[in-house]
């Protein structure tokens, strides 16, 4: 399936002071986009602030700060959502639901303005739980999101807001685009405070036993949940690739490199130069017990898929949260 060459000068990035969206605002730039980045934290609080890039602070709940955010632009990427890690979302399902108004919101303003693409930020989370019961699992085809049986809370309005993209493509003729992120990460990300997702949060943990001299590292569940993890560049890349084809349903955008969280925390001691003694916190919110992205189909109706190694991606990311933590701590070599 061939690319549709739209490439409009004007994009705006909602979520734009979060993780991903900080980086995909990078990417714009380079390319000499113009952008506008909007997102609800204070911009002191942005992941990534650039000066020469319009930065509005708005509540994208509310449908009036939809209409600003898009007016005049071209091409939307709604990347706002209130999430986290398993963390976050098992204990806050209440505040997953509720981001349901931004791409509610955000569709209307869309369909009263001439839109050239919108592009929905949706989640692995959205698959069926009873096909992720086992380490072993098969990878994820696009068509196992069905019959639905969602991560409860946030995985539901990712679904319900990826069948909203679709009746409002084909109710109001909105050019939706739709990708399903697997376990992003990588530098400038959340590392702490609940919000972080598994590779920062052992980077966090390995880098805080090797500050402390504690050798040690709690882990949540028992290690064998498997998952696969795709690094900030893939993502920026691949989220680009999809938003101008002519691909019209919800795609899987996610690294196929399976491993355990075991594995992940080997990858990470390797890199940080220690070995520590594993603590199993079996009560802790671990989510489902195996999860990987199919790439089939992105790979037919793109030629591409997410391809940077872990261990490499791993090294980028230990090494800027390392830089973050030390320096808290003057005596760290």
């Amino acid at each position: 399936m061939a690319a549709v060459t739209i490439m409009s000068d004007k994009v705006v990035v909602c979520g734009g002071g979060g993780f991903i969206g900080g980086h995909l605002v990078a990417d714009l730039r380079r390319q000499g986009k113009s952008v506008r980045a909007a997102d609800v934290k204070p911009l002191s609080e942005w992941y990534q602030r650039f000066d020469d890039v319009e930065n509005l602070q708005l509540d994208l709940d509310l449908r009036e700060s939809c209409e600003e955010a898009v007016d005049g632009m071209a091409e939307i990427y709604n990347l706002a959502a209130d999430m986290g890690g398993m963390g976050f979302i098992e204990n806050n399902k209440a505040l997953c639901m509720i981001t349901v108004l931004i791409n509610t919101h955000l569709l209307l303003a869309v369909k009263e303005r001439k839109i050239d693409r919108y592009f929905y930020a949706s989640s692995a989370c959205v698959y069926n739980a009873e096909k992720q019961t086992s380490p072993d699992v098969v990878a994820l085809r696009e068509e196992d999101a069905y019959p639905a049986l969602a991560e409860d809370g946030y995985g539901w309005e990712k679904l319900f807001s990826e069948r909203m993209c679709r009746h409002f493509r084909e109710d109001f003729g909105v050019p939706t685009r739709v990708a399903r992120y697997h376990n992003v990460y990588g530098p400038f990300g959340t590392f702490e405070g609940g919000r972080e997702k598994a590779p920062a949060a052992i980077c966090r943990k390995v880098i805080q036993a090797k500050l402390s001299g504690s050798h040690e590292i709690e882990i949540w569940g028992d290690g064998h949940q498997t998952r696969s993890f795709m690094y900030i560049d893939d993502c920026v890349k691949g989220t680009q690739m999809i938003m101008h084809s002519d691909i019209l349903e919800p795609i899987n955008l996610g690294s196929s490199e399976l491993v355990t969280i075991n594995q992940l925390v080997d990858i990470v001691e390797q890199i940080a130069g220690v070995k520590l003694k594993r603590n199993y916190n079996l009560s802790a919110p671990k989510g489902v017990n195996g999860r990987n992205s199919d790439n089939t189909m992105i790979k037919r109706l793109l030629n591409w898929e997410p391809s940077i190694r872990l261990r490499d991606g791993l090294e980028k990311t230990y090494r800027w949260i390392y830089d973050q933590m030390s320096q808290r701590v003057p005596h760290a070599a």
